[in-house]
């Protein structure tokens, strides 16, 4: 474990070290989360609420087989183009 010192702005924003950013992985518009333990602070990445959601909800139905869609709408077409003549 190493220290990383960084200096409050008159708004209290500090900027986040490349270190520390590249270590959690974080990007710009990411959310982070501090958490106190008495005078020790720990920052965290928030995972993102929509790939933390994502398959919670199961599909009603199977997804669309499209090459059997894209045949059956072929010979739909040929079988009109025939009945013309």
């Amino acid at each position: 474990m190493y220290a990383l010192e960084t200096t409050i702005t008159s708004k209290g924003q500090v900027t986040i070290p490349v270190e520390v950013r590249k270590a959690l992985k974080l990007k710009p518009k990411d959310k982070v989360l501090f958490e106190l333990e008495g005078d020790i602070v720990k920052i965290m990445s928030v995972p993102s609420k929509l790939i933390a959601g994502f398959g919670a909800v199961s599909a009603k139905s199977r997804p669309e087989e499209f090459s059997r869609l894209r045949a059956r709408f072929e010979k739909d077409v040929a079988d009109e183009v025939l009945n013309e003549k």
